[in-house]
């Protein structure tokens, strides 16, 4: 009989290893409707086939060998030895759920660089992503022997790891491609409006459902008391995005005197983003509260990076996932229920998750600028100013997204 639920649990902790990782697979369709709602109808094609190709490198580039310098053998406690092929059948379930992670970390740049960059180079760049930058900033947290687990680093779902290193990639890939023409003329910043906000509400609400299984997922099993952590972890996940989205919106109802739409639904990625390092750790109160935070600052900081730093991120990419992605990190050494500073643990855990937020941010940005830059010198990052003016759609993929109508002002 032991024998028989032994075996039972392992059963139910590897299908739902496999459920959460399709939720999160699911979650690629979010982005692509979020950055093509968020962007003009003559660039959706260039989006869809940008978000496509992240799945496709993702899957291949992770398998054939980001995943062992991921997860393999430690070498320094800074990267795993690497393999070609990964194949052991025991493991294929964390390979498909780590693989879809890998995906996400990816695509978050896709957004900051719309409607301006060559697909070919942004198909290398993304390949880099997955076989190199993301899998060794991994290696450092979630494997075992990696740097930062040892100092007691904590980020159970990859705010940091996942969404921080997409987030400043996409800083650096946006600050070096130049803004969209028209975006700042006379040193003021120009609204582009996006094409369709019932496409980015839809895509949003499609990254809310798969992120239950990006953290829920993250338990790495369901069964025994691991459900109950599990329904924990799905509370704190909702209550923080909701919190987040709530508070973009009063925020810019007062700010701007209209609730606005897409800062609202950057509120709840915001609070998503936010609470993923730490969903595991918190109360439900204490989520609520990182999704209010993280609310706050998603607004501030899209309108200072836009409009002070004059870097053009059409989704508000940078924002969500690179700073609230680091503050959800930091806010962990705040809230924890164990350890946390507002729980009698003094600073010491909020000095762990500082100095995780600082190196992996450091590696996103030196290795994004230098695989970048070498990319702008030798391939070029940016289409012409015709292809730009005309739509990426027709000039890199000779075709249209509503052939029939014109939506574009």
């Amino acid at each position: 009989m032991e024998t028989n639920v032994i075996e039972t649990n392992a059963v139910l902790d590897l299908m739902w290893i496999l459920i959460a990782g399709i939720l999160v697979f699911f979650m690629q369709a979010g982005f692509t409707l979020v950055e093509s709602g968020f962007t003009r109808s003559k660039n959706v094609i260039n989006i869809v086939m940008k978000n496509f190709v992240d799945l496709i490198v993702g899957s291949l580039g992770f398998w054939i060998i980001g995943y062992t310098i991921m997860y393999g053998e430690s070498i320094g406690s800074f990267i795993g030895s690497p393999s070609l092929f990964y194949s052991v059948r025991e493991d294929m379930h964390n390979l498909f759920f780590q693989t879809v992670f890998c995906a996400t970390a990816a695509t978050i740049v896709s957004g900051a660089v719309a409607e301006r960059t060559k697909f070919s180079t942004y198909v290398i760049f993304s390949l880099v992503m997955t076989i190199f930058i993301y899998p060794i900033s991994g290696h450092w947290v979630w494997q075992g022997d990696g740097w930062l687990t040892s100092l007691g680093f904590i980020d159970f779902a990859g705010s940091t790891v996942v969404h921080s290193v997409g987030g400043w990639a996409a800083l650096v890939g946006a600050a070096l491609v130049g803004p969209r023409i028209g975006k700042y003329t006379e040193g003021k910043s120009n609204a582009i409006p996006g094409h369709n906000m019932m496409y980015g509400a839809l895509g949003v609400f499609i990254l809310w459902l798969g992120w239950f299984g990006f953290n829920g997922g993250s338990e790495l099993a369901i069964s025994g008391d691991s459900a109950f952590n599990v329904a924990g972890i799905i509370i704190t996940t909702n209550l923080a995005a909701a919190a987040g989205a709530i508070t973009a919106l009063f925020l810019t109802w007062v700010r701007y005197g209209k609730p606005e739409v897409s800062m609202t639904l950057n509120g709840a990625l915001a609070g998503l983003v936010g609470i993923t390092a730490g969903c595991a750790a918190v109360s439900p109160l204490s989520a609520a509260i990182i999704g209010v935070i993280c609310g706050l600052t998603v607004v501030f900081s899209i309108e200072f990076i836009d409009k002070k730093l004059k870097i053009d991120d059409p989704v508000g990419a940078v924002s969500v996932h690179g700073v609230c992605g680091a503050l959800g990190t930091l806010l962990v050494g705040v809230f924890a229920i164990d350890g946390g500073l507002i729980n009698g643990g003094g600073f010491a855990q909020l000095g762990v998750q500082a100095i995780g937020v600082i190196a992996i941010g450091a590696w996103a940005l030196i290795t994004s600028f230098i695989v970048l830059f070498i990319l702008k010198k030798t391939m070029g990052l940016r289409v012409t100013k015709e292809e730009e003016i005309e739509g990426l759609d027709m000039h890199e993929h000779d075709g249209a997204a509503y052939p029939d109508f014109t939506i574009d002002r």
